[in-house]
């Protein structure tokens, strides 16, 4: 998978310009990786970071690849690599998938598209709205949105594979403007309330909640928790977890327990842990049994709506 679009660009780790010179990128990458060494006491992720943005612009073959959108390497590029997919591969697995309904990501990749087209202006023509270029020189409102239209449509990959035992709602409606779920999943271990997240860095947990300084003030599982109340008033059914998917490389554990929230058990999870969790269900979380999957099924069916 290509990078977030809502990571920070090699310019911004090395703190320079796009358009500083060579010498001054040299200069740049020289200082903080004596800085951010941890032989000197520096941060290991960060002087990790720093070496892979000198990887990418470190050279002047290396930063003209890197700014047209393509790799480093002489091979060429797919032309969009955060597009959405035209269709889905083939899949070596027989075995029938989790039972699926809804678009997982539409709805933020129609708002991206709005938005990046109002950016661009009006009668500019937009033959790639998806080049890398163009979505890293994006405001970071218009590339969080990407970001999160791919976790959304990552996840749902990952618990299609979970096989038929499952069934999945994506883009479900709250019944309040911007404020949708983004999966309902449904299986023996629970029903369970998703949000698909990419803040563009690490999070960490503090009473309950999620912090970090790519969350800018945001309160994600509080967040959740009133969709899921809204939600659960609207069907008279009640979730039994709330959980958060965030990339890997953005929780240091697979998995966080975050007590309970409005009665159901929360957690935040690492996205390859996802069908462990699911699988597995949070303490307390489990249905009774097969009728109880079958009626909430049922409900969930005939009440659930989309947003558009």
């Amino acid at each position: 998978m290509p990078d977030s679009p809502i990571s920070a660009t090699p310019y911004e780790v090395l703190g320079v310009d796009p358009s500083a010179s060579h010498d001054e990128l040299r200069r740049a990458y020289r200082r903080l990786a004596r800085e951010t060494h941890p032989d000197t006491g520096g941060s290991s992720a960060r002087f990790v970071a720093v070496q892979l943005a000198w990887e990418r612009i470190g050279t002047p073959e290396d930063r003209a690849a890197y700014d047209r959108g393509r790799p480093s390497s002489h091979a060429p590029a797919e032309h969009s690599p955060w597009a959405a997919p035209s269709s889905r591969p083939p899949s070596r697995d027989t075995r029938p998938p989790a039972r699926s309904y809804g678009h997982p990501g539409g709805w933020r990749r129609e708002r991206y598209l709005g938005l990046m087209r109002e950016w661009v202006g009006i009668g500019v023509p937009l033959p790639d709205p998806y080049d890398p270029a163009l979505v890293r020189g994006a405001p970071r409102e218009i590339r969080h949105l990407l970001a999160d239209a791919l976790a959304e449509e990552a996840t749902a990959r990952t618990i299609s594979e979970l096989g038929i035992g499952y069934t999945v709602w994506h883009d479900v409606s709250t019944g309040y403007p911007d404020e949708k779920i983004d999966h309902v999943v449904l299986g023996a271990t629970g029903l369970f309330a998703i949000l698909s997240e990419d803040f563009g860095g690490p999070v960490r947990v503090k009473g309950g909640e999620l912090i970090g300084e790519a969350l800018g003030g945001e309160r994600p599982m509080n967040s959740l928790g009133h969709r899921a109340k809204a939600l659960s008033r609207s069907l008279r059914l009640k979730f039994s977890g709330l959980v958060i998917v965030v990339p890997d490389d953005d929780l240091a554990e697979p998995v966080i327990d975050l007590g309970r929230i409005r009665g159901a058990a929360a957690a935040v999870t690492r996205h390859s842990y996802l069908p462990a969790l699911l699988r597995e269900g949070l303490p307390g979380s489990a249905l009774s049994g097969g009728n109880e999957v079958f009626d909430v099924r049922t409900r969930l069916l005939a009440g659930i709506r989309f947003v558009e």
